[in-house]
């Protein structure tokens, strides 16, 4: 299958170039590509790569099961394999599921301060609660020597690069973004199509790849539901035994959540009795397992964003638009490629496209709504001009939300993002919504 360029091998290089003694640890959903990127990355910029992974070879916990000094770390490593090499200064070492193996992340600080290998951890389903283990959790963690990073699915930008477009010809858009003038029709309905392909196949590199190697809908289909059906295994798998059904039906409301016009999630959704207390911890494990993504609800469009949140009151959003997609099945799919999708169903769609780019870019999410619902706005995001608002429209409409939040004198501008072209009338700025990839959050 088709190699895929990441953004995410920045990040490591970064990382490597600014670690000091910091590990890192790379968290992130199941197959999104982690252990691929760090052992390429491994590969091409380290003399040595060891590369450890707790799932796929059980018995290398043991290395980890008595002292935790370096020494006798690389010691039990060379016992168990005797043909790994460590050059001091030149060798990453890559501890890959290390959910499986707590005490080695314990061990990530005595590693770090021993300096011979730079560490690269990876996990998916850190922080949850497990049913089977109750052993799983870390003794400590290594406060002062651990970076962590998320990793997601494809970006917008990663598919168009699998689908052959390079940087150079994806920036040409960025003036007609930092202008607001209009991008010529031919170019705006190719982006306009691809970012609609990109909502139909998603961003796990296995279904990309397929696709990239052979544009059949029928195979991406058929390799995001068995994506969805791997999710399923890991709730019944991993979570607390009296836990494992609500997840999986929380999990399982969220598609029809966001097929209303409130897509507010809500208990009673999941079943008529529901309730925080039956189900809040059930959520939680879907986005701590990062199946789902929260946006949660603020009263005030002011700085400080999460200062504001308004307790209890959140939208999810799958973590791959994709994999949403493929629960709709095959006929929204076309409807959504042909540009033909109507109702609630398609707006839960977009907003969900929406929330997963600006995600990607290290936006965290935050929604507004008062007065019962009448003014709500789906994104806020803090720029270095202030609180911006940002409003989604499958395709074009009226703006009574993002108009009243722009009457405040404190509101800089907001973002309208359409199925349309670029403009701009005082502060609204209407934007295709492929331009989201172009939304930043405060510079640091």
């Amino acid at each position: 299958m088709a190699e895929l360029k990441r953004e995410f091998y920045e990040t490591l290089k970064v990382w490597k170039r600014t670690k000091g003694a910091e590990c890192l640890l790379v968290k992130g959903a199941r197959q999104i590509g982690k252990t691929f990127i760090v052992e390429k990355f491994a590969r091409e910029n380290y003399g040595s790569a060891v590369s450890l992974n707790f799932i796929a070879h059980p018995e290398l916990v043991s290395v980890f099961d008595d002292s935790l000094d370096a020494d006798r770390i690389y010691a039990g490593l060379t016992a168990v394999l005797p043909d790994i090499r460590i050059i001091p200064g030149d060798t990453l070492l890559f501890l890959d599921e290390i959910q499986e193996c707590p005490n080695a992340r314990t061990a990530m600080k005595f590693l770090a301060q021993d300096g011979r290998c730079d560490v690269v951890a990876s996990g998916s389903l850190l922080g949850i609660k497990y049913r089977r283990r109750k052993d799983r959790q870390p003794k400590s963690v290594p406060v002062g020597f651990e970076r962590q990073v998320t990793m997601h699915s494809l970006s917008f930008r990663e598919f168009l690069w699998a689908r052959g477009w390079d940087d150079e010809r994806i920036d040409v858009l960025r003036p007609y973004f930092e202008r607001r003038e209009k991008v010529p029709e031919a170019v705006n309905e190719t982006f306009h199509r691809l970012m609609r392909e990109y909502a139909v196949v998603g961003g796990m590199p296995e279904v990309v790849s397929r696709f990239v190697d052979e544009p059949h809908y029928g195979d991406v289909q058929r390799a995001q539901e068995k994506l969805v059906a791997s999710c399923i295994d890991d709730i019944h798998k991993y979570a607390e035994t009296a836990e494992v059904q609500k997840i999986e039906q929380c999990y399982r409301a969220i598609p029809r959540i966001l097929a209303k016009e409130n897509k507010k999630f809500k208990y009673s959704e999941v079943d008529k009795s529901g309730s925080a207390r039956k189900y809040l911890a059930s959520v939680e494990w879907l986005r701590d397992a990062a199946l789902a993504s929260f946006a949660e609800c603020v009263e005030a469009p002011l700085p400080g964003l999460s200062a504001y949140v308004r307790e209890g009151w959140f939208k999810l959003y799958l973590s791959d638009i994709g994999l949403l997609c493929s629960l709709y099945g095959m006929l929204v799919k076309r409807q959504l490629l042909d540009g033909t999708l109507a109702g609630a169903l398609k707006g839960g769609v977009y907003e969900n496209l929406v929330a997963g780019v600006l995600e990607r870019n290290g936006i965290p999410l935050h929604y507004h709504s008062k007065d019962g619902g009448r003014l709500e706005m789906e994104f806020l995001i803090e720029t270095n001009d202030g609180v911006v608002p940002v409003e989604v429209k499958a395709k074009t409409g009226a703006t009574l939300s993002l108009d009243k939040l722009l009457a405040d004198p404190s509101v800089p501008y907001g973002y309208k993002l359409t199925g349309g072209n670029v403009g701009a009338v005082g502060k609204k700025i209407t934007l295709p919504h492929y331009m989201a990839m172009f939304l930043r959050p405060v510079a640091e």
